[in-house]
């Protein structure tokens, strides 16, 4: 699996910057959510789309806590702040939707606030797509068995365990009732112009593949060739480069 997954995805990167070259010619904007479990998968998805990419025409959204003043706006206005321009490619990690499964579960948001959030959803979406955003919703899905494995992973790795927040610990005990929160959300929310796509992510690797493939398949873009580059002829010998004395040199300890 680990030598056809890399081959897959050497392959699909290349589909990749394609896409964003094509984003950036056409001045297309493309809005991109993933929103699933705790440790579905979601930013290791994000970083295996992100990698070979320009930085200058992508960027990813992953909003925290709001803040005591945004507690206070339009509820959709923080995120309204991360929409993409001309040419632009938005990975969003977590979205609004924090409001159709996390915060009730939670107990963040009343009952009020929830329905209203679901009232206006797909009005705000369709504002979106109509202004020509190109907007795909995913759901990474995997069973609570696995979802265990990786919790006890995170906790096992010091260079993961960053990713286990104190929510995240107690919405492991919600697995059941965030199931029905997100059926309520697609259900409420799964639109012509903003539809709801599901992926099985019980196998990350499988599972980033078939949705990269899927994403693509979405997004008409140029489907000529990246071209090649030949490198003229360097003029004279390659140069050592000499730094000025007044900079401090790191010392060479590998």
């Amino acid at each position: 699996m680990s030598k056809h997954y890399r081959k897959a995805m050497e392959e699909l990167q290349v589909e990749l910057v394609r896409l964003q070259r094509g984003l950036r010619s056409s001045g297309k904007r493309l809005l991109v959510i993933f929103e699933g479990r705790d440790a579905a998968g979601k930013g290791g998805t994000i970083k295996a789309i992100t990698e070979s990419l320009d930085t200058r025409d992508y960027r990813i959204a992953a909003l925290g806590k709001p803040s005591e003043a945004e507690t206070t706006q339009w509820y959709f206005q923080r995120y309204v702040a991360h929409l993409p321009s001309a040419g632009e490619f938005v990975l969003f990690d977590r979205s609004w939707y924090n409001r159709a499964v996390v915060e009730p579960a939670m107990g963040f948001c009343s009952q009020q606030e929830y329905e209203a959030f679901l009232e206006a959803v797909p009005t705000f979406e369709k504002l979106l797509t109509d202004d020509g955003i190109v907007l795909l919703k995913y759901w990474l899905a995997v069973d609570q068995a696995e979802q265990e494995v990786r919790f006890a992973e995170r906790a096992d790795d010091p260079l993961k365990r960053w990713k286990l927040s104190p929510v995240d610990l107690v919405a492991r005990q919600k697995y059941a009732e965030m199931g029905k929160l997100r059926n309520v959300m697609i259900e409420r929310t799964h639109t012509v112009n903003a539809p709801w796509f599901v992926v099985d992510f019980n196998d990350q690797k499988r599972g980033r593949i078939n949705l990269i493939r899927h994403l693509l398949q979405q997004v008409p873009f140029d489907d000529k060739p990246i071209s090649d580059v030949k490198l003229p002829r360097l003029k004279g010998k390659p140069k050592t480069e000499h730094v000025t004395d007044k900079a401090v040199l790191v010392p060479d300890t590998f």
